[in-house]
């Protein structure tokens, strides 16, 4: 297993760094570095520029299907000189979740209808699948889908529905036959969100923001040609699904980008008249976070090596996903703590320094980064049963 880059990654890494740097729009990469949130259209013209350069904007998908075609490295490299760049995270939804169910259980017409304007930005897509009684027992859910004729009829709600406001398409759990087992009898349907009897209500989270709703359906026609895959036998491409979100979650580009700004922030505030960063149990903090997120990129390094090589992702993309966004939820309480009672304003303007805008209403927003994805409970659950044999 050789986990050093090879002189063609590096002249790729190279490639992709000047690409960010000299395309992405200032507004935008302001945006990031103040942690507030983007619009749909700041969204839309990221990927859009991604998508010119050639299909950049599905980094994971093949050349058959109008991606780049990169390996995993590769993948990895991009995902992180976009986080250092200043650059968004592609909202993931499209491209990352419902596009390779698509691609591996959708059929041909399915592929050419969907696929294209997924990768240009033309729809933006939302998850559905948890419920108000179907989080992390996902297969719990009790949306139901009757079929008559060639169209289901869906009744339900959905919820915890992030940026669905803004979304063209809905990609479903629905329960199609509520006489079989928890996981069995659950199909995986592409819905429209102009289709009547679809009404979004948003939910206003801890930060203030609207970032996630719930979705109702009433009597929503659905024609049978939005099924992907074999209706009952929808939990396989939930759990296909679930494999390709959690392996994307870690964020360390992202984690890398605000342990530097953590830095920087630290150098330039102060405790008792010296940097913050010289005091020894702040400095031991950040070195610990810093250790254990080399750590981190080891192991995901190695799980890249493992995927070259044509061994599939397995339960480690549970260690990648706990791992990962406890450490992003620990450098968001660092730069809080090392900015101090200028964080306390989080809505409106703020007295501190511009480097302490938004840092509360960031760490407020974080602390679901734990919890969506399968909950990091459910992931022990997983590493415990199927890494360790307990």
């Amino acid at each position: 297993m050789n986990l050093d880059f090879t002189d063609a990654e590096n002249a790729f890494r190279a490639e992709v760094r000047a690409f960010v740097r000299d395309a992405l729009p200032p507004a935008i990469r302001d945006k990031v570095a103040n942690g507030i949130h983007l619009c749909r259209d700041e969204h839309l013209q990221w990927q859009r520029l991604l998508y010119e350069r050639g299909g950049w904007s599905g980094p994971g998908w093949p050349k058959e299907f109008g991606g780049p075609g990169w390996s995993p490295v590769e993948q990895y490299i991009f995902e992180e000189e976009c986080a250092l760049g200043g650059a968004p995270r592609l909202v993931p939804f499209g491209i990352k979740m419902v596009a390779p169910v698509i691609m591996a259980f959708g059929n041909r017409q399915q592929q050419e209808r969907f696929l294209p304007k997924i990768l240009s930005a033309e729809e933006w897509w939302c998850q559905g699948y948890s419920e108000p009684g179907a989080g992390s027992d996902l297969a719990s859910l009790r949306t139901r889908a009757i079929r008559r004729g060639d169209k289901y009829i869906v009744n339900g709600q959905k919820t915890w529905n992030t940026l669905g406001q803004h979304a063209d398409w809905i990609f479903c759990l629905v329960r199609t036959d509520p006489e079989a087992k928890a996981q069995r009898g659950i199909s995986f349907l592409l819905i429209d969100m102009k289709s009547p009897g679809i009404a979004v209500r948003p939910i206003v989270t801890l930060d203030g923001a609207h970032e996630v709703n719930e979705i109702w359906f009433e009597d929503v026609e659905v024609p049978v040609e939005n099924l992907v895959g074999e209706e009952n036998k929808g939990w396989t491409c939930a759990k296909f699904l679930l494999g390709h979100e959690r392996s994307n979650i870690a964020g360390i580009g992202i984690a890398k980008r605000e342990l530097a700004r953590a830095k920087r922030i630290a150098a330039v505030e102060t405790k008792r008249g010296r940097p913050l960063i010289e005091d020894p149990l702040f400095a031991a903090r950040l070195a610990e976070i810093e250790i254990d997120l080399m750590a981190l990129e080891i192991t995901n390094l190695r799980a890249l090596s493992a995927e070259a090589e044509n061994k599939a992702p397995g339960p480690e993309a549970s260690i990648l996903k706990i791992k990962g966004t406890e450490l992003q939820q620990a450098i968001s309480e660092l730069i809080l703590q090392a900015v101090g009672p200028y964080a306390l304003p989080f809505m409106g303007a703020a007295p501190g320094p511009a480097h302490a805008a938004n840092r509360a209403a960031q760490y407020l927003n974080l602390r679901k980064l734990s919890i969506y994805g399968g909950s990091n409970e459910i992931q022990k659950n997983i590493v415990a049963q199927m890494i360790l044999e307990l």
